[in-house]
């Protein structure tokens, strides 16, 4: 009598590998305008030019926590650039990305209140950049974001540059989570 097909199948599914703890996010800086959506998009090229590299690497290994490092190559040479983890996903606006991430949701938007808009309780990097344009910074907080609300991480342009003030939203990187949904 032939094996059930789901007993044939079980030696595959064993096969298939288990979701790492540990998610990568690679990409070139495009314009939002590009022929296929871009994973990483320019708000504003003479901060961060098309063609600039970016990699965010997402670690969950320890429970309750969540790693965050961010590299880029190709942007403004000695800048800084606050990241921040954002709600929604990158788009031709930059507003798109929506407000910035928080695990205890502010009930007033947009968020000022400092029991809110913390390092405690916002994923917040400062990305310092070398005279090459190249930088890397990491930051670790004692949560994770629920599943699908943390969809991007934004680059404000930092300190004041020419036109650029220093919230302004000058480039955007989607995240993926484990299952290739939005963090």
């Amino acid at each position: 009598m032939p094996a059930p097909l789901a007993a044939a199948l079980l030696p595959l599914a064993l096969l298939a590998p288990a979701a790492s703890p540990v998610s990568v996010t690679e990409a070139d800086f495009d314009p939002a305008t590009a022929f296929l959506p871009p994973t990483a998009i320019s708000h504003a090229p003479d901060l961060v030019p098309f063609g600039s590299h970016v990699r965010v690497i997402v670690d969950r290994s320890v429970p309750g926590r969540t790693i965050l490092t961010m590299s880029v190559s190709g942007v403004a040479a000695d800048h800084e650039f606050p990241v921040h983890l954002h709600t929604g996903a990158c788009g031709a606006d930059p507003a798109a990305s929506g407000p910035h991430y928080q695990d205890a949701v502010d009930p007033v938007s947009p968020s000022t209140d400092p029991a809110y808009a913390n390092d405690r309780n916002e994923l917040r990097l400062a990305l310092h950049t070398d005279g090459q344009g190249e930088g890397t910074a990491a930051t670790s907080v004692a949560w994770r974001p629920r599943p699908g609300e943390a969809r991007s991480l934004v680059l404000h342009a930092g300190t004041p540059v020419g036109a650029h003030t220093a919230a302004e939203r000058a480039a955007c990187v989607n995240l993926e989570d484990l299952d290739g949904q939005a963090l």
